[in-house]
């Protein structure tokens, strides 16, 4: 055998011989070795940045947690003058009003409107436990003015709302009240329309809770600023109304 039968025959014609194999597999090592880093560190890169990802995520959700759990509760409680009856958007009711103004103010308060048209008091205390399984931070009451325009007795009304009182403030004691006074027509009677009228600021008394003395101050009997039934404000008028609430309001936020 010649000393050319020991050339490598395959194309490129290399020598099969040590001296030259092992720098060819030293190459290959390295270059392993060198790809074998490159991956491990591009893995270890994205275990971090998928770690910071998460930790970013989980921040964001626990701020807007937190958020979510400074939110209080403020609930209006009444009948179709808090439930904005007769308004194209109910949003409009003095109650949604109010949501605005403490909007614009960033209060962390949420307006909860539980109005109900042609709510009595009997009726508001016969859902008051469904209402009061939220909690409540500030509760607002507005019965009593269809017991009024019914003409059912004023002993009967005042009851009722104190019983509402006294619910409340058993389930939630630290619960703000704010008592919305309502009057009648004088068509009912003097000695009606004075005792109705005399009801909420005796009740406010006692129960030592805010009152706003008359709800529809400044609308009440103003066609322009009521409804062709001549009761419910427009929208305009839900703004004064919302206006009268918000003035004794406020001091509780």
């Amino acid at each position: 055998m010649t000393k050319d039968s020991l050339l490598d025959t395959r194309p490129g014609g290399h020598e099969l011989n040590e001296t030259s194999h092992l720098p060819q597999m030293t190459m290959k090592l390295l270059r392993s070795m060198s790809f074998l880093c490159m991956v491990l560190t591009a893995s270890a890169c994205g275990n971090q940045n998928s770690s910071t990802d998460k930790q970013q995520s989980t921040t964001k959700t626990d701020t807007i947690a937190a958020t979510v759990s400074n939110q209080k509760t403020i609930l209006f409680f009444g009948d179709s003058l808090t439930a904005g009856y007769g308004l194209d958007d109910p949003s409009d009711a003095f109650p949604g009003v109010i949501q605005h103004k403490i909007d614009s103010l960033k209060l962390p308060y949420k307006v909860v409107n539980a109005g109900v048209s042609g709510e009595t008091t009997a009726g508001g205390l016969g859902r008051i436990d469904w209402i009061l399984k939220q909690k409540i931070d500030v509760f607002v009451l507005e019965l009593g003015a269809n017991d009024g325009l019914r003409g059912i007795p004023v002993t009967e009304t005042s009851r009722n709302l104190q019983a509402i009182i006294d619910k409340v403030k058993a389930k939630y004691p630290d619960t703000k009240l704010l008592l919305l006074g309502m009057q009648v027509p004088p068509s009912m009677g003097k000695d009606y329309v004075t005792s109705f009228k005399d009801l909420f600021p005796r009740l406010a008394e006692k129960n030592k809770v805010s009152l706003v003395p008359f709800l529809l101050a400044g609308v009440g009997g103003n066609p322009r600023l009521n409804q062709a039934d001549g009761i419910h404000p427009t929208a305009e008028g839900a703004k004064i109304v919302a206006v009268n609430v918000w003035q004794i309001l406020k001091a509780d936020l």
